[in-house]
């Protein structure tokens, strides 16, 4: 909810939409579709959710071009979802800004460290030497920065996090709380029953306009970089480790794990509790779905499910055969019971 007012005109102005049903309902707020009350919007993007449209409080919902509902006030877009997020944006832009201002009184910020004018640091950030932060980056409180880490323009680092050294962040880069950037691979040699360090001495480049979610762990290459590419969006409690490779505009989903020099190409998703082993191959545009365990690379445009993953077809004509176990259990025990019925005649 907001404080702002917007009339369902307006709103289809906004958006570029067509409009269905009551233009001067003014909206103040915004939900989701079970969720939404009269005076809010919400919307449908995804076409099995059209059942709710019925039930829906909402005073008006962004739909696509296609659907229609009688007695529903509805706006009809080619992308409910982006429509949605326009408004939002529209109702949000005077809602007050709490990101800190200026550099706090408590922050520790090494004489070496290079930090542009407009930027904002919160308080009991620490910044060591070499560091260098571009323009309009916004830094929240008790973060830390490592030495020779570079920033670059206007990203934001959310409370508590942490960039180990010689990490480097692309521009409009956004980190939230808890994650760890730059930390040491799992790397072990076993020697004499003992599991010797392998030192991790490479470093992690995150490109532009990626964002990445809570309490991630990008490790450190062993030498070389970790590499995250440009647009790539990672959801929270991802475990990314050492050397591993991921290309542009990936959606990587919660709880996923990838093993050390993974190369993983543009466009993949690996959806959540994925479990990636090392030194594989995901080819560009590959879906994993969740819960899938990649022992083998995967060729690029495929989908794979299961564990171990398979193409996804062959994967649910397979679990289709175990839901109807216990049938061809009967089947297989009826057909015994007939050829030893004629092995006595």
């Amino acid at each position: 909810m907001t404080s702002n007012q917007i009339s369902v005109a307006d709103i289809a102005r906004l958006v570029k939409g067509e409009l269905i049903g009551d233009g001067g309902l003014l909206v103040s707020g915004f939900s989701g579709i079970r969720e939404a009350q009269k005076n809010e919007l919400t919307f449908l993007s995804n076409p099995k959710y059209e059942p709710m449209l019925r039930d829906t409080q909402a005073g008006v919902t962004l739909v696509p071009r296609q659907i229609t509902c009688p007695g529903k006030t509805l706006i009809r877009v080619d992308n409910p979802s982006l429509s949605f997020t326009q408004v939002v944006n529209h109702l949000l832009k005077d809602v007050p800004d709490y990101r800190p201002r200026g550099i706090h009184p408590t922050a520790v910020i090494a004489k070496g460290a290079k930090l542009a004018s407009n930027v904002a640091v919160g308080a009991h950030t620490v910044i060591e030497d070499g560091a260098v932060i571009a323009e309009g980056c916004v830094l929240y409180a008790q973060c830390y920065v490592g030495h020779e880490t570079c920033l670059g323009k206007d990203c934001m680092v959310y409370p508590q996090v942490v960039l180990r050294e010689k990490v480097s962040i692309g521009n409009r880069v956004i980190i939230h709380s808890g994650t760890v950037i730059g930390c040491d691979g799992y790397g072990y040699v076993t020697v004499e029953a003992k599991h010797m360090k392998i030192p991790q001495v490479g470093s992690v480049l995150i490109e532009d306009d990626v964002e990445i979610g809570a309490n991630v762990t990008i490790d450190r290459a062993r030498f070389g970089k970790t590499i995250i590419g440009e647009g790539t969006k990672i959801d929270n409690l991802v475990q990314i480790a050492h050397n591993v490779t991921i290309g542009k505009h990936c959606l990587i989903v919660a709880q996923v794990g990838i093993s050390g020099s993974t190369r993983i190409g543009n466009y993949v998703i690996l959806a959540g509790q994925v479990g990636v082993v090392g030194h594989l191959e995901i080819g560009d545009g590959a879906i994993v779905t969740g819960q899938s365990g990649v022992s083998h690379s995967i060729k690029a445009g495929e989908q794979v499910f299961g564990s171990p993953a398979q193409p996804i077809k062959i994967a649910y004509r397979n679990n289709a055969h175990l839901q109807r176990m216990d049938k061809y259990v009967e089947m297989i025990k009826d057909l015994k019971k007939r050829i030893e019925a004629l092995e006595k005649k």
